[in-house]
């Protein structure tokens, strides 16, 4: 059964538009690297500022990702800043958990405003809808995440890991989650042809249920447009360490961009 759960509904102002981004993996592989790309992501988010109506975070914004009730990793200040001036701006934020950061709590909601999901949704955007999610863990795909999806939402291994001194606990996860292929779900991130995509046959499968003009996704890596249906497209998002793509929505037409570097 869909968890998609009540459609939300919104209605661009004129000259104003909806940008989507995904996969930006803030931490890895090093601190100095991530940097880097932290400080390109900051300034994509300054560019659109000024006609970005509504902004969709896809998940795994951060490598890895665990709060306590007191605690959160340190670092991503840029960032973190960034986006609470966007939404002290006016600018509607929602993000989706990824499979990097599902762990998240409350955090960016009180911080910074953002409106947090942590499974797929339905938007009506003008007339034109949306079913977005991060993408892990849907279709008949991705099995390297599955054999860990079970793990990461059990509640008394989260209990215990919450346990850990937070020192270690984070020091831990980073670690796992830079090397262990199993939990990233890269093990297979290759194109796999329009028939085969895992993540488009899901949107296929949907399109039985219900339509949909266009299901965003990240998770992939890959900057991909697939027509799923004679009315309906499915996009990948790509992501921020290697492609830097980014999804644009005018009021009537979603394409993909690539930032370019000043």
């Amino acid at each position: 059964m869909d968890s998609g759960g009540q459609q939300i509904n919104l209605q661009l102002e004129a000259g104003k538009k909806v940008y989507f981004a995904s996969d930006q993996h803030l931490g890895a592989p090093n601190e100095a690297e991530s940097r880097v790309r932290e400080v390109r992501f900051v300034s994509w988010l300054d560019e659109i500022k000024e006609d970005c109506q509504v902004l969709f975070l896809l998940g795994d914004l951060f490598d890895f990702w665990y709060e306590y009730k007191q605690v959160v990793p340190r670092g991503f200040v840029r960032v973190l800043g960034k986006l609470a001036e966007l939404s002290d701006s006016g600018i509607k934020i929602y993000f989706f958990s990824g499979n990097h950061d599902l762990w998240m709590r409350d955090y960016l909601e009180k911080e910074i405003g953002a409106e947090v999901f942590h499974d797929r949704k339905h938007f009506q955007i003008n007339q034109t809808k949306f079913f977005i999610a991060h993408g892990d863990g849907l279709g008949p795909g991705d099995k390297g995440y599955k054999r860990m999806k079970k793990l990461f939402r059990n509640k008394v291994a989260r209990f215990f890991f919450s346990l850990l001194h937070p020192d270690f606990a984070v020091w831990l996860g980073i670690y796992m989650s830079r090397k262990n292929k199993l939990i990233s779900g890269d093990e297979d991130v290759k194109f796999l042809g329009e028939e085969n995509e895992w993540l488009a046959l899901y949107a296929k499968r949907k399109l039985e249920q219900e339509h949909f003009d266009y299901f965003v996704f990240g998770h992939r890596h890959m900057p991909m447009e697939i027509q799923v249906g004679e009315n309906s497209v499915y996009t990948n998002l790509g992501d921020w360490v290697n492609h830097f793509t980014y999804g644009v929505f005018d009021g009537n037409k979603l394409r993909l961009e690539t930032h370019i570097a000043q």
